[in-house]
């Protein structure tokens, strides 16, 4: 066998997007908070970009950047024809102060004047101003526990097996594993290995010291009884008086019929227990006053505000609604001046230009794309609010499907742009925020013809099972007859599906065992 290298020529086409391209897509898809947060990545990276701040006025050839230069060399100042740098070493940050250096404020020995630096003596003021209003870091709910049990007046070796028990608490402040296997694990831990009686001591001390009460149980069934124990002790105050009686019968609840109530099996706990059902009815509503997640409440979890994007408001005068961009949630960039001077200054380094030019070049691309963001994002959203009209006039029972490939077609766009301007954008709208991908959404056809979404099915069911006598609750199939008697005809297991997804319990789990005033109807179903 022998192999024989030779030159040939193939013909072939490949597509390739360019950066300032894939900028503009990712400017797109990103949320409010995510666009600030990158355009202020982009005001620390690039020393060309500067913030408008609404006082400040504008500043003059804002239009282009370094456009005019004599016959200059267009390699060095051309914002348009040199390829974009995706990363730089420290040296031509080096090269950039180094020609401030040289190019200060006032005028040179030849008269020509220097170049006034952009920081004022205020910056380092307005730094320090917002390192002091930045936010902590958030507080772990096991750094919490932790600091919770070194108060402990405790011996030693319990002190250290209650540290390896709070390494195994979840999110919800609840062991994470049993004590089988966390003593099987403690032998690398200081001071074991330990048995799981062992630990088993140290967690009833912990589980009686840590506070709210209920932490480092071994299952939420423990974690209530450890609670409603609390509240029996007194503990974070005295049950009032009217409500000790019902503690204590919450408290057999749990103990003796916990499976029962789980189910909702109201009649055999009474016939088991002795209670009757008003009695474990406040029992109830004290249980629901508990916490399935007794650690939550020691982490400090910070939601991010939801800050529309887009303002949606009726005109009566034209009988329309009219979409308006938020403000305050794009700020507002231009190139600095002054490095614009620089690229022009023919007494500047060649690479120092270069550096300058593709810094200026990278600018104007972040905030073209910012502007093509805007424009999109305000084209996607008025056609939405064209198709959508009767959601903003009679409310969400009225929202019809509208797959994203109608509004691509629409506005003559791509599919895949819509899904970037949808993703993560609200609207204020008269009827509050919405989530713009919600107005996305397929559909059925109802009897009379007309089309109805899924949203519009599920807020409809959602008022049949509002409406029904919680006595004699719905049964699925009965909650189906109801809605094909409305015109939507769907099968009970879509029933069963929608019920899932707003989190509305099955019929067994939604009776109510008290007697009714007055006689019921039939149950339905």
């Amino acid at each position: 066998m022998r192999f024989e290298a030779s030159p040939q020529l193939r013909l072939s086409s490949q597509l390739r997007m360019a950066p300032r391209m894939i900028q503009a897509m990712e400017m797109l898809q990103l949320a409010s908070q995510e666009l600030r947060e990158r355009v202020e990545q982009e005001l620390q990276e690039n020393p060309a970009l500067e913030l408008v701040e609404p006082e400040a006025e504008s500043m003059p050839g804002d239009d282009d950047g370094a456009e005019d230069h004599d016959g200059e060399d267009a390699s060095s100042v051309a914002l348009t024809e040199r390829p974009l740098e995706i990363s730089e070493d420290g040296a031509n940050f080096e090269l950039a102060r180094e020609f401030e250096r040289v190019y200060g404020e006032g005028e040179d020995h030849d008269g020509a004047p220097r170049i006034v630096h952009r920081a004022d003596e205020g910056s380092a003021d307005r730094k320090m101003e917002a390192m002091a209003n930045a936010p902590d870091r958030e507080l772990t709910l096991s750094s919490s526990l932790e600091r919770q049990w070194a108060l402990a007046e405790v011996p030693e070796h319990l002190a250290a097996r209650g540290r390896w028990l709070i390494a195994y608490a979840n999110d919800d402040g609840l062991l994470g594993a049993d004590l089988e296997t966390i003593a099987a694990q403690s032998a690398e831990a200081p001071g074991g290995p330990w048995t799981a009686a062992q630990l088993e001591e140290a967690l009833l001390v912990a589980q009686a010291f840590l506070e709210p009460p209920g932490l480092l149980a071994r299952d939420q069934r423990e974690s209530l009884r450890l609670q409603v124990g609390a509240r029996l002790a007194g503990v974070p105050e005295p049950p009032a008086p009217d409500d000790l009686q019902g503690w204590r019968d919450a408290e057999t609840l749990l103990r003796d019929h916990y499976d029962d109530l789980l189910a909702n099996r109201i009649p055999q706990i009474v016939e088991r227990s002795g209670l009757d059902f008003q009695r474990i009815a406040d029992a109830k509503r004290l249980l629901r006053r508990l916490s399935l997640a007794p650690g939550s409440d020691l982490v400090s979890r910070r939601e991010r505000p939801i800050v529309p994007d887009v303002i949606v408001e009726y005109d009566r005068e034209r009988d329309d609604y009219v979409c308006t961009l938020a403000d305050g949630t794009v700020p507002s960039l231009r190139i600095a001046e002054q490095y614009r001077e620089m690229v022009k200054d023919r007494r500047a380094d060649p690479e120092t230009r270069r550096y300058l030019t593709d810094r200026i070049r990278s600018a104007k691309w972040l905030i073209d794309a910012l502007e093509q963001r805007q424009a999109t994002l305000l084209r996607v959203v008025t056609a939405v609010v064209a198709r959508q009209r009767e959601w903003f006039d009679a409310g969400p029972e009225h929202l019809k499907p509208l797959p994203m490939g109608d509004i691509a077609d629409q506005l003559g766009i791509h599919v895949a742009t819509v899904s970037r301007a949808v993703a993560g954008k609200w609207l204020s709208t008269p009827r509050g925020l919405v989530e713009l991908r919600r107005f996305f959404t397929g559909g059925l056809e109802t009897r009379d013809g007309a089309s109805m979404s899924f949203e519009a099915i599920r807020t409809l069911l959602r008022e049949v099972i509002d409406g029904e006598d919680k006595h004699r609750p719905l049964s699925d199939e009965a909650i189906a007859k109801v809605l094909r008697e409305r015109g939507v005809d769907i099968a009970r297991r879509t029933v069963v599906k929608y019920r899932d997804q707003l989190g509305i319990p099955a019929a067994k789990l939604r009776k109510l065992h008290e007697l009714p005033a007055r006689s019921s109807p039939p149950e339905q179903g």
